[in-house]
């Protein structure tokens, strides 16, 4: 059958970005010769590598690609902390407008965590709150960051998460917040997340203090089915959700728009382990089975799931951060050989 062709910016990031990458593209073309679906990938630098080449954090021609393809795939870049250019992730959110963060945690088979079972999803707004970035010194020694939470960002966020949640047959719907303290931004937040929820009876809708959801998460977290965060408080409940299935080695992340979506693995370039045949490409992977799901690409997305979820349920050709020997080209080679396999 003739193959469709799907143009993807792809952009490596730095430190094991490169080696998850290169695994991951091997893995979704073997998917894809398979199923018949084909893939250009348009391939970019970001951050202190791109500044080296081009003296540009994040070339004009990647925005360009990612503006003309629609869809980008992208390895951890790293950030520098408390100084440095501004964060990559963040910038390439607000330019495009990807307001949703999806996260879905879920665990898999045959790795055992003291959790298992899990399956909740994560609707994080993706552009406001104190990733905004307004920032400014008042005077020397007194430091400000202004929280930004508006009507439309709130409204948004919520309407893709109980859409969702309708589509996909998900039950039951918690605002994150804190609202006691913060009575205007949380507030706000809260007020839009109750007008969305009226509109759909058939979805469950609660809501719970931030610090009391990180105790109750711990404690039972069978308990949530959707999450609908502000940006600060998702992008902390994401990580701390990603132990119960294993670590953010594990965990797949989609940004999401009107016009883009860029699709991420959530763990940072780990330099300590960077060219060393260490890293676990699963978060990036699972990431790209949500990008071929957007690509409407669903055969070629369950071959590949398949395929990694074969490779756990063995459990002989893992990498080292999930109790295995394995490198990550022996992984990508055994989910590659499962898909073969279950033809």
């Amino acid at each position: 059958m003739a193959a469709k062709t799907h143009k993807v910016t792809l952009v490596p990031g730095d430190g094991i970005g490169p080696e998850v990458t290169t695994a991951v593209v091997k893995i979704v073309e073997a998917a894809g010769a398979a199923t018949g679906a084909a893939f250009d990938w348009h391939t970019f630098d970001a951050g202190a590598d791109a500044f080296a080449k081009t003296g540009e954090y994040i070339p004009k021609a990647l925005y360009n690609s990612i503006e003309q393809n629609r869809v980008a795939l992208k390895g951890p870049v790293t950030t520098p902390i408390g100084g440095g250019f501004a964060s990559i992730n963040v910038t390439l959110r607000k330019k495009f407008d990807l307001f949703a963060n999806f996260r879905p945690i879920k665990n898999l088979p045959g790795l055992k965590t003291n959790y298992p079972g899990v399956d909740l999803i994560i609707f994080r707004e993706n552009t406001e709150d104190l990733y905004a970035g307004l920032e400014v010194m008042v005077v020397p020694g007194v430091a400000q960051s202004l929280k930004i939470i508006t009507e439309k960002g709130s409204t948004r966020i919520a309407k893709a998460a109980f859409d969702y949640a309708k589509k996909h047959g998900r039950k039951k719907i918690h605002s994150i917040h804190k609202a006691n303290i913060m009575k205007l931004t949380d507030g706000l937040f809260l007020d839009c997340a109750r007008k969305v929820a009226t509109g759909f009876p058939e979805v469950e809708y609660k809501e719970h203090i931030v610090d009391n959801t990180c105790m109750q998460l711990v404690m039972n977290p069978y308990q949530y089915d959707i999450l609908l965060t502000e940006n600060l408080y998702g992008d902390i409940l994401s990580d701390l959700c990603s132990a119960f299935v294993g670590g953010l080695g594990l965990v797949p992340g989609a940004n999401l728009g009107a016009e883009c979506a860029i699709f991420e693995a959530v763990h940072g370039s780990a330099p300590d382990i960077a060219g060393k045949d260490l890293a676990n490409p699963t978060a990036l992977l699972q990431s790209a089975v949500l990008m071929l799901h957007h690509l409407d690409e669903p055969a070629t997305a369950e071959r590949i799931q398949a395929g990694i979820e074969a490779v756990y349920a063995e459990g002989k050709t893992l990498t080292k951060d999930v109790g295995g020997t394995s490198g990550t080209k022996a992984f990508a080679d055994a989910v590659i050989a499962a898909m073969e396999s279950a033809a």
